[in-house]
């Protein structure tokens, strides 16, 4: 399937780290299982708290889940930040690392989970690197995508699972989703995993990108969510150092997961 670039009003400037990131919130779907060619990918800590744990280096594993951007509760990002927010969809696929065994303590950063206390978790290993990807051949616009193409999460098992225990009204933000997917309340239940924003050897990242994507990081609870029609999709790319592998083909069969925006040890992204 050929790209077709996404239509752009105007090039928005890229939002501050603070902005981009309070508002990226990720609902996360189970996939059909799909096993990509074997890629072992070198990967370096970005963000400032974890860059003293070592390089990891993985393996891809089978695909299991694809995270799409949702806003919760009708609190729809701002225009300059919904322009970029809206293009990032990541394709998980499991790997393993050792447990780095860290403590760090998480804080919301979304406006709508303020009122969330503080909790501290404890790295474990490693279980999903989530990269960017396109679907149905629909590209972010080039000023978009020179951010969300290096967006990578190495997403690590954390304990203890504290719930969160909240109903939120989930609305899909992608355009190749809004008509396919409607609005639906869940039940946000245990903290699974902590998502960090990596760098893949051989991927080159302009200093105004890193300024924001080493910010990224999500927190994923499991939710209890309404049931969907299957949704299949075509699916690419876009990070260059993945370019090569081949289209995916992805259905969609329930809600799992929502990633959302944490800092770490009080240290907020700046902006």
């Amino acid at each position: 399937m050929a790209f077709v670039a996404a239509p752009s009003a105007a090039a928005p400037a890229l939002p501050t780290p603070k902005d981009f990131v309070s508002y990226l919130d990720l609902e996360c779907f189970k996939t059909d299982p799909y096993q990509p060619p074997a890629v072992g990918l070198t990967l370096r800590h970005l963000n400032p708290v974890l860059d003293g744990l070592p390089i990891e280096q993985v393996t891809l594993g089978t695909r299991e889940q694809l995270c799409v951007p949702v806003a919760k509760n009708n609190v729809i990002p701002p225009p300059g930040v919904l322009d970029f927010v809206r293009f990032v969809d990541l394709a998980c696929y499991r790997v393993v690392t050792p447990a780095p065994g860290k403590a760090l303590v998480l804080s919301h950063l979304n406006p709508v989970l303020q009122d969330l206390p503080r909790t501290e978790v404890v790295l474990g290993r490693a279980e999903q690197l989530c990269v960017p990807v396109a679907k149905n051949g629909v590209v972010p616009p080039t000023e978009v995508m020179q951010l969300v193409q290096h967006i990578d999460l190495l997403c690590y098992g954390i304990t203890p699972n504290t719930p969160m225990n909240r109903a939120l009204n989930l609305r899909q933000l992608n355009p190749v989703l809004t008509n396919q997917i409607p609005p639906a309340t869940v039940r946000v239940i245990d903290a699974r995993q902590l998502c960090v924003p990596m760098q893949k050897g051989g991927d080159v990242i302009t200093p105004e990108v890193l300024r924001v994507v080493r910010w990224v990081d999500l927190e994923k609870f499991d939710v209890v969510a309404p049931a969907i029609a299957p949704v299949t999709l075509s699916l690419r790319h876009l990070n260059p150092v993945l370019g090569s592998l081949p289209p995916e083909r992805a259905t969609l069969t329930g809600a799992v997961q929502l990633g959302v925006p944490v800092a770490k040890n009080g240290q907020v992204p700046p902006g």
